[in-house]
């Protein structure tokens, strides 16, 4: 190799760590627990068979993970509506296929970009590859090309510990990429042993080239070299929006307290016996055992007076509260802990509208991200289609009857323009029928064209 294509990026080696305890977080689960000695502090000078014990009762209340599932659910309740204009049916009927198995795996388009979002919330990035089938032979024409299935695109996912080096142009855009994959085979099923296999795809703007454990195994032109730029797309998520980085901590301070406090609860449970005596004591005590005392002894127990567990209990409300509202959610976690500081109606308006606003700010970049992702794909084919992308920018079902009285308004002022209305009548026809095949939505929008 003519570089170490197992280099990795500077950034990439800082945040790393952090993505695997995010995902652990999000996860929770099994997966939480087997690495739960990672998140669990011991006590100072705490023996390592208590530590134990407390490792294998290790509980965790994933907020964390329903929030990002809840951002995701609701983002995506309405699928965003993709139009392509153009007279080339035949690119028409390509990508309408393509919204319905966008990857090869019969994924729709938006279950992809939703995987893509949460992906995002987790880790602050993903990555989708613009691809086509590798042809055994240079097709002569395009109808060659489209026979042989050489020009159907397909995309690929990568999680943000997939892409490990990098190099960005002037303009911010990637120079070059190395992403390495991991992947579980077998041979043949008479093989004894399970062998991981590691591959290394290296892009550049015009070229990539395909690595193994022994060297170079593939190269050549890729998917957008006659556009000049590297076929990886990548979706970041801005600091304040990156959802595991902002509650991460608040999430493990959450499962420690909560741990200690059930530990404590517990060994409130099993009272140790007090002898109150001046002779020397030595006698066994226990539940096959008896003890026998002086005219004077006492005995007794120990039991706690239950102020520090309050104090633990209210800091756990706390902390609850404040996981949701970092992650722009106050009034579900206020809803959830029963507080009892209760909001006016106006303050839980003005929470759920900032809550909107975030999500408005997530769908405008999961858009973009189609828009560019599709757009680079009907280029890279020369279909000469417009791709438009709308919609995930309501999110109560109630919204579509203000929106309809809405567009009823604004079509009752008289403005001579019939692209204003055919615009409406798409956007409406779009948004109501978000669930239909694509096929369908491409011709209701075609009808409305010649209105």
């Amino acid at each position: 190799m003519a570089f170490d294509i197992d280099q990795e990026h500077p950034e990439y080696v800082v945040k790393k760590a952090a993505w695997r305890r995010y995902r652990d977080l999000y996860a929770g689960g099994e997966q939480f627990r087997v690495n739960a000695a990672e998140y669990l502090i011991p006590r100072q000078r705490e023996p390592g068979e208590v530590y134990a014990e407390r490792l294998c009762r290790i509980f965790y209340e994933n907020y964390v993970g329903s929030i990002v599932d809840w951002y995701a659910a609701t983002l995506f309740r309405r699928e965003p509506a993709i139009t392509f204009e153009g007279n080339d049916d035949a690119s028409r009927t390509f990508f309408s296929a393509m919204v319905e198995d966008c990857d090869r795996r019969d994924t729709l388009l938006a279950d992809f970009f939703r995987r893509q979002f949460t992906e995002s919330l987790v880790t602050g990035t993903s990555y989708v590859l613009v691809d086509f089938p590798r042809a055994k032979t240079r097709p002569g024409t395009r109808g060659e090309e489209d026979a042989s299935g050489a020009s159907r695109a397909y995309l690929v996912e990568y999680g943000a510990d997939d892409v490990i080096n990098w190099s960005l142009d002037d303009y911010g855009n990637f120079e070059w990429v190395v992403i390495r994959t991991k992947q579980i085979k077998k041979d043949r099923v008479e093989d004894p042993e399970w062998r991981t296999e590691t591959k290394w795809s290296y892009y550049d703007k015009r070229t990539y080239r395909i690595y193994g454990e022994d060297g170079v195994i593939d190269q050549g032109n890729h998917a957008l070299a006659k556009l000049g730029q590297t076929p990886l797309f990548a979706l970041r998520i801005p600091e304040g929006l990156w959802m595991l980085n902002r509650a991460g901590s608040l999430q493990l301070e959450h499962f420690n307290k909560s741990n200690a406090l059930s530990w404590a609860l517990t060994m409130g449970l099993f009272a140790m016996p007090v002898v109150y005596s001046d002779r020397e004591w030595s006698q066994m005590v226990g539940e096959s055992y008896y003890i026998q005392l002086g005219p004077q002894d006492r005995f007794g127990w120990t039991e706690p007076e239950g102020k520090v567990y309050q104090i633990a209990a209210d800091n756990l409300v706390r902390l609850r509260e404040e996981i949701y509202r970092v992650c722009y959610l106050s009034q579900a976690g206020v809803e959830e802990s029963g507080s009892a500081h209760s909001q006016s109606a106006l303050s839980k308006q003005m929470d759920f509208s900032i809550t909107q606003e975030v999500l408005r700010g997530y769908g405008d970049a999961i858009k973009e991200q189609i828009r560019r992702v599709l757009r680079a794909t009907a280029a890279a084919r020369e279909d000469g289609l417009e791709v438009s992308v709308t919609g995930m920018d309501e999110f109560d079902i109630a919204d579509f009857g203000t929106e309809l009285e809405d567009a009823k308004r604004l079509l009752t002022l008289g403005v001579a323009s019939p692209t204003l209305t055919k615009e409406v009548f798409k956007k409406l026809a779009l948004k109501y029928l978000c669930d239909s095949r694509q096929d369908v939505k491409d011709r209701i929008a075609e009808e409305i064209e010649r209105l």
